[in-house]
Parts: C-alpha cells; sequence; structure tokens
C-alpha cells in the first residue's frame, strides 16, 4: 500500500501542475489575441513606411543627411528584442542563436548592444568579453508605446549620427503564424533601399519630386520617425511571437501532464489490484490452514 499511496501523492502533483500549465496557456491565449491584432494592424503602416524610406534614399543624395552615410563596418549596434520571462519555448534560445552566429560570422565587427528584456541581460552578462553592452531595459511593457522607445530610438541614431557605430540592426522573432516564429536580424541604419525596403514593396521612383519648405527639413523630421517606426514594428512582433510560443509551450506541458496522469492511473490501478489479491490470497491461504 505504501508504493500506492506513492503514486496517489504523484498523481495529485502532476494534477496541480496541469492545473497551472493550463492556466498559463489560457492566458497566454488571451494576451496572444490582443498583441496579435497589434502587429497585424500596424504591418502595412511600418511597410508604407519602408517604402518611403527606400524612395526618399534613392531620390535624395545621399550626403544630405548622416543616416544615409554608409561606411566600412566597424562598429556594429544590436537592438535586441527577448522577454522578461521564461517558459516561452524556444523564443530567447533562437534570438541568443542568431545573435552568437551574427558575432562568429563577422568576427572584425566590434558588437554593441541594447537589450530589452531580463533573460537577454542574463545571456550578454556570460558573453560581455564578446561584445559590449550600451543599453538593458526590463519589466518591458506588453503594450509599449512609441514614448517607451524613443531612448533606444534615440541612442541608436545619436551614435550612428557621431560616427561611434557604422550599423544598426535590430534581432528580433518575427510573428509570422501562431505555430511559426523567425529570428530575424534586419539592418535598419544607414538607410540603404536593398534592406530597408524588398524590390517587391518598393514604390515608383519619381525623379520630379518636390519637398516643403527644403530636402533638408523634410529629411530632419521624416527620417527619425520612419525609423522609430521600424524598431516599434520589431517590437510588436516580438511581442506577438512571445505570447505565441509560451501559448503553445504551455500547451504541450498540459498535454504531457494529462499523459503523465493517465500512465500513473493505469500504474495506481494495477498496484492497487495487485494488493488485493494478494490480500485475497492471504484471507484464502489462512482459512485453508485453520480447516
Amino acid at each position: 500500500m505504501a508504493k500506492a499511496q506513492a503514486i496517489r501523492r504523484r498523481i495529485k502533483s502532476v494534477k496541480n501542475i496541469h492545473q497551472i500549465t493550463k492556466t498559463m496557456q489560457m492566458v497566454a491565449a488571451s494576451k496572444l489575441h490582443r498583441c496579435q491584432e497589434a502587429a497585424l494592424r500596424s504591418r502595412m503602416y511600418s511597410y508604407t513606411a519602408r517604402e518611403a524610406l527606400s524612395r526618399l534614399r534613392k531620390i535624395v543624395p545621399g550626403d544630405l543627411h548622416p543616416l544615409f552615410a554608409k561606411r566600412e563596418v566597424a562598429n556594429e549596434l544590436l537592438i535586441v528584442f527577448t522577454s522578461d520571462r521564461g517558459l516561452a519555448g524556444a523564443l530567447n534560445g533562437n534570438i541568443f542563436r542568431k545573435l552568437i552566429t551574427h558575432i562568429e560570422e563577422n568576427p572584425t565587427i566590434k558588437v554593441k548592444t541594447i537589450i530589452i528584456g531580463q533573460k537577454g541581460g542574463q545571456f550578454v552578462s556570460k558573453i560581455k568579453d564578446r561584445i559590449e553592452p550600451v543599453g538593458l531595459y526590463t519589466n518591458w511593457p506588453s503594450e509599449p508605446t512609441t514614448v517607451d522607445l524613443r531612448p533606444i530610438v534615440s541612442t541608436a541614431i545619436n551614435l550612428f549620427t557621431e560616427n561611434q557605430i557604422d550599423r544598426v540592426s535590430v534581432l528580433f522573432t518575427d510573428y509570422v503564424s501562431t505555430i511559426r516564429q523567425t529570428a530575424t536580424l534586419h539592418t535598419i541604419l544607414p538607410i540603404d533601399p536593398e534592406t530597408i525596403a524588398p524590390s517587391k514593396i518598393q514604390m515608383e521612383i519619381n525623379e520630379d519630386t518636390t519637398f516643403e519648405p527644403s530636402p533638408e527639413e523634410v529629411l530632419k523630421f521624416i527620417l527619425p520617425r520612419l525609423i522609430e517606426m521600424q524598431i516599434y514594428q520589431a517590437n510588436l512582433e516580438a511581442i506577438a511571437s512571445e505570447q505565441a510560443m509560451r501559448m503553445m509551450a504551455m500547451k504541450n506541458a498540459s498535454d504531457n501532464a494529462s499523459d503523465i496522469m493517465d500512465d500513473l492511473s493505469l500504474t495506481y490501478n494495477t498496484v492497487r489490484q495487485a494488493a488485493i489479491t494478494q490480500e485475497l490470497s492471504e484471507i484464502t491461504s489462512g482459512a485453508d490452514a485453520t480447516a
């Protein structure tokens, strides 16, 4: 009976875990719905912003604004989006592998990072001999605004215009669908038509474009906003991917817990039946002995 009691305690423990993972799955599903809507709602605007950047780069001389300056890359800034909490499947692992691969493929480039998310900060602290942290943002809101991102955007633009870095890239998890999310590295500075906007979404170029009041004033106002939009969209994609992967991870955990409970219930019934059979045998043997 001692073995049966141990199995019963284990069934109760697994049942409690199942209840927790099921609840976390439902919470993640609820958050995913909102995050998915936010990412999809702004995606077309982000594409249009990329088209505008591509068009501006093609019709405006490269020396008219410092964000167009293309230099040999010796220093790079990576804006990395990770999560503050775990239990999100391979979300952070995919980002970390992408980061390490990028560093190894560019051994001559000195990499600086702005990390969003506590998990990213913990990972970077282990490889700080290979990269230089510039900023760390934890307890990141699940529904960020451009105001939240503005310090990050300002830091990236200032470092680039001051020639302290030669390239700015954003590393995030792109939300493709509920069951598919891809770690993506996207270059945003310098503004390059080939990296900012793929050929399939580039606008038709009109060489007779007129700027009011002047090209310099227009670029000074609009370029930081368009760059900000690229980072903002990457953040939305990363948040939607996090909730999708957490929901799937908790669903798998709940399914595994159900399978374990079924197996333990079968084992418990087998042990209990064996104990009953043994007791009946002992009673029968005792009766025969006294007959």
